[in-house]
């Protein structure tokens, strides 16, 4: 079992397991919060605010939030970050040729391109934007990988880090005041309903919503400390691009914080996907995603599929109750769809990267199993004939 509190996120977990009676989300998830009605957050928030919001509204506070940051000589006026997705594609896409901004695209490196993730990048950028791409130390991004998934059960983490915190120093580097992501994760994915209703979130808030209650200085700080293989001789521009500007930084450069596209459009991954694939030449797998059962969502990298795999263990539920849940609030299937669909391939091994990914973090097979299996929490997991079972899903 775990020890160290760096994961804050799994310390908070209730120990009597409920499912949302509309979608198929659990309250295991971090910051959900479930009703006197056993409705989760996720479902409230679609109910009560997305689905009552005037959208023709929210695009007028977009056009006059633009019309603010929009330069007049030709310059960068918004920073997008942008791995080449569906989903950054459509915002990148919709602010140049809808709205007449002059986007920078800027892409914190998958720790593994996928063939299908580096050809959509390609795509994008001769769709007509121009693009900075960050490709951290490789020794040392391998080992912060690493000590992440030992000390966080998520070696994807030092991805999130950078795909936060790099557009804000681009930002700032070349004096654009407005960086656009795209969709607001606490109210698309179920979060803390105090961050659903706000066109940005300040980065006061990045350690608890996007760190898991840590940050990169003291994950560094336990690795020097603890971890024989971390490197000792770490420099401070390493590390730069991992952590976010400080809040008086951003404050001197007019930066307010993280914007979301998805507060002032209606957010969508089904249509995003439509659009890109017709304006970016955005393309899906071939095959389907391992743990899910969709072909065009995080297709990236090769290690992402390891992320939501230990999401599963650390939570009890996995992509396919991601996807089914949002696709449930936006009334393309049914609860009792969702339900099968999370029987099918939630929990689902990624065994086709695996090798990259022992590989990539330098562990043989043994200390993969041993790292999985501390990050069971035991109100979740029992073993059954040596074989590990869930103590409770939506479909038993």
């Amino acid at each position: 079992m775990y020890k160290n509190t760096l994961e804050k996120q799994i310390l908070n977990q209730p120990k009597e397991i409920i499912f949302c009676k509309k979608c198929v989300t659990s309250n295991q998830r971090p910051r959900v919060i479930f009703d006197s009605e056993s409705i989760c957050s996720g479902c409230r928030n679609s109910e009560f605010y997305k689905n009552n919001i005037d959208w023709n509204q929210r695009e007028e506070e977009l056009c006059k939030l633009l019309d603010q940051h929009r330069s007049l000589d030709g310059s960068w006026d918004v920073v997008v970050p942008s791995s080449g997705g569906k989903d950054s594609a459509f915002v990148a896409h919709q602010l140049k040729y809808k709205y007449g901004m002059n986007p920078l695209t800027v892409t914190w490196s998958p720790l593994i391109y996928t063939n299908i993730g580096f050809k959509n990048f390609q795509s994008l950028r001769d769709s007509g934007f121009s693009n900075i791409l960050s490709s951290p130390n490789g020794k040392l991004h391998r080992e912060l990988a690493r000590l992440s998934f030992e000390e966080f059960g998520d070696a994807f983490h030092v991805f999130v880090l950078g795909q936060v915190s790099f557009a804000f120093h681009i930002a700032i580097k070349f004096n654009i005041r407005l960086v656009m992501f795209g969709e607001n994760g606490e109210a698309e994915y179920v979060g803390n309903p105090e961050a659903v209703n706000k066109p940005y979130i300040p980065s006061e808030d990045f350690t608890k919503l996007y760190f898991k209650g840590s940050t990169l200085d003291e994950l560094v700080e336990y690795g020097l400390k603890n971890k024989r293989y971390f490197s000792k001789d770490i420099k401070k521009s390493d590390l730069d691009f991992y952590k976010p500007p400080s809040p008086k930084d951003l404050k001197n450069a007019n930066i307010n914080g993280k914007y979301f596209f998805g507060y002032f459009k209606k957010w969508s991954p089904q249509e995003n996907f439509f659009y890109a694939a017709e304006h970016t030449g955005f393309k899906p797998n071939t095959e389907r995603t391992e743990g899910t059962y969709s072909k065009y969502a995080s297709i990236d990298d090769k290690l992402d599929g390891m992320h939501y795999y230990m999401k599963y263990i650390k939570f009890g539920f996995g992509r396919t109750t991601d996807d089914a849940s949002q696709e449930v609030r936006d009334g393309r299937i049914t609860r009792e769809e969702a339900i099968l669909l999370v029987k099918r391939y939630d929990g689902e091994f990624p065994e086709k990267y695996f090798q990259d990914f022992l590989d990539y973090l330098g562990i043989s097979n043994v200390n993969f199993w041993e790292n999985v299996d501390k990050w069971r929490p035991p109100h979740l997991w029992r073993k059954v004939s040596n074989t590990w079972k869930l103590k409770k899903t939506i479909f038993e």
